[in-house]
């Protein structure tokens, strides 16, 4: 392959990488603010409305790993042709749903076919981008932040002047347009590894960085998604406008490429986790007691640092020694179990407001979860 076709393809497949990404958070969380539409239409509570949430985080993090396997196993431009499709029909099937049981279904079998995303991804940085990783990683990063700006921030006024179910078909759409581009355009000469599988992933248990990585995943994870979850209701209990919160994405979208950018220049990786834990620690306490214009900059800094190891997260798997032949294995371990801090700690957040009054207490929980945790994995010897 010539230099210039390697090039050219180089920026496609980092293209339709981000493309990719930028549909999990869209179909995920494009649903949130339709709540009061669809629950009107279908007659749901609160609680069957939380459901269909639930439904697709326990899909997410149930076969995000099977999807690492396969990924190793097939490559990632094979797992990317099953799983693509799958996700437009399912995004149809839920937009067209006539009642809350097939919605339901729908939404868990969206989740299966989206967890091939997390794992496989790195596979693609790791085949089109070896001398840049991490950049390549915070280029495709940067498209669930974009999703995300975009079902939160776009959602409410498309609902304006369409039907809810028109908006899901919409989103549907951008699927099918990914599709079939991902068929059209998508090149891998990457060799598939078919020997190792199930024996070779359960050694990734006994791996010190694999539960580095684990630690890393749920400090920042854990705390952006909580504070994601509360950071609006905090900001009106202080009497300020919910929609601040939107600065927590916005440091989530720069720090994708700027983090990328600097660990391929900057390889001490415990270093930069370490100074983003101390940084995210300071950021998230001073939400609690920052004046208006530096809780701006707090609330902004904190999605900068915690969303930032994410980053790191995705990138070290594909150069990394020992775990590179098994990336998408190890991406989708760690995803898998690291979520499992985002369901309970959005619930200890509530339960500390309710048994203290304040959320103080809350914050301080999270800047320590962030804080500590990332401290202590980036002593840990790999």
């Amino acid at each position: 392959m010539s230099e210039t076709v390697q090039d050219r393809y180089h920026r496609v497949m980092l293209c339709l990488a981000f493309g990719i990404a930028f549909l999990m958070p869209l179909l995920n969380f494009g649903t949130a603010p339709m709540v009061t539409a669809i629950m009107s239409e279908m007659g749901l509570s609160h609680a069957e409305f939380g459901l269909i949430f639930s439904v697709a985080v326990f899909s997410l993090m149930l076969f995000r790993i099977p999807w690492g396997l396969l990924g190793n196993r097939i490559g990632y431009r094979k797992a990317f042709q099953i799983a693509l499709p799958f996700v437009a029909v399912f995004a149809v099937i839920r937009a067209l749903a006539p009642d809350y049981a097939t919605f339901l279904v729908s939404q868990f079998l969206l989740g299966v076919a989206l967890a091939a995303v997390m794992p496989c991804l790195p596979l693609l940085v790791k085949e089109w981008a070896p001398e840049r990783p991490g950049f390549a990683t915070g280029v495709y990063i940067s498209g669930f932040a974009a999703g995300n700006a975009v079902a939160f921030g776009l959602t409410p006024y498309l609902l304006e002047l369409l039907n809810w179910r028109h908006v899901l078909l919409a989103y549907s759409g951008l699927v099918i347009i990914v599709a079939l581009l991902w068929w059209t355009l998508a090149r891998s000469t990457a060799v598939a590894a078919f020997s190792f599988q199930l024996r070779s992933f359960m050694g990734l248990f006994k791996d010190r960085c694999v539960w580095v990585l684990l630690i890393f995943m749920m400090a920042g994870i854990g705390s952006y998604d909580t504070l994601a979850t509360w950071l609006p209701k905090i900001l009106v209990a202080k009497g300020l406008p919910p929609n601040l919160a939107t600065l927590l994405p916005l440091g989530y979208l720069l720090a994708a490429p700027t983090i990328g950018f600097v660990l391929d220049r900057f390889r001490n990786t415990r270093a930069v986790v370490a100074l983003l834990g101390i940084i995210a620690a300071m950021a998230i306490v001073g939400i609690n007691y920052a004046p208006y214009s530096l809780l701006l900059l707090c609330i902004f800094v904190t999605g900068f640092t915690t969303m930032g190891v994410l980053t790191i997260i995705l990138s070290v798997p594909t150069h990394h020694q020992r775990l590179a032949p098994f990336a998408a294995s190890v991406v989708g371990l760690v995803s898998s179990l690291g979520n499992l801090v985002s369901l309970v700690m959005p619930a200890i957040f509530g339960y500390l407001i309710d048994i203290t009054g304040t959320f103080q207490a809350s914050l301080f929980t999270i800047a320590a979860l962030a804080g500590i945790m990332l401290l202590f994995g980036s002593r840990m010897s790999e």
